[in-house]
């Protein structure tokens, strides 16, 4: 048999499986910093049998609404769910949307350090589901590089969650948390820690 054959594809299979395990069983034991742009993913849910008389869209009567973490908030409770410690830094409004992603993050054992943007909004993904289906999103948001000031305070939370991380993962979803120079700090201020 060739060494590119089905043998050597299968033996390859078999090693990364067995890396994966190895790494998935040391996973619990690490700390992860996840470091990006910040959002609610907010649902709601119900049944429809018509259209609105209003224009050619179904009418959804509300059955169920809830939050969960969205974007780097998304990224850190995947990260947790893996079995990992997870810290979160971000940034978010001073609004019910960054206090419903708090308690969001806190019923998945996340912990966060937001940096509070004055005047700017958490940014809020709003999903209307009918029938299981998604009907419309409506999203909340005011994308945008951060200024300095706030760009310097990510920076100090993130500075002070480093010590004893095993990773540090940047979440970009293009909102303004992580503009080039605060790549590069991140990256200056890593070097070697993690």
């Amino acid at each position: 048999m060739s060494a590119g054959g089905p043998g050597a594809a299968q033996a390859s299979a078999g090693t990364a499986a067995a890396r994966f395990a190895e790494a998935a069983a040391r996973f619990p034991a690490c700390r992860v910093v996840v470091l990006g742009d910040i959002m609610l993913d907010r649902y709601v849910a119900g049944a429809t049998d018509r259209v609105s008389p209003e224009a050619p869209v179904p009418v959804v009567l509300v059955e169920r609404e809830w939050d969960v973490p969205g974007g780097a908030a998304n990224v850190a409770a995947n990260v947790r769910a893996l079995g990992a410690q997870c810290d979160l830094v971000g940034v978010a409004g001073d609004d019910d949307a960054g206090r419903a992603l708090a308690r969001a993050l806190a019923a998945v054992g996340v912990g966060h350090r937001f940096v509070t943007s004055p005047g700017r909004p958490t940014t809020v993904k709003t999903r209307v589901l009918a029938q299981g289906q998604q009907v419309v999103r409506v999203d909340r948001e005011r994308a945008g590089d951060h200024d300095d000031r706030v760009a310097d305070k990510l920076l100090e939370r993130l500075e002070g969650r480093l010590a004893g991380a095993g990773a540090l993962v940047l979440a970009d979803y293009d909102k303004g948390a992580l503009p080039a120079g605060v790549i590069r700090a991140t990256a200056m201020s890593s070097a070697g820690r993690i």
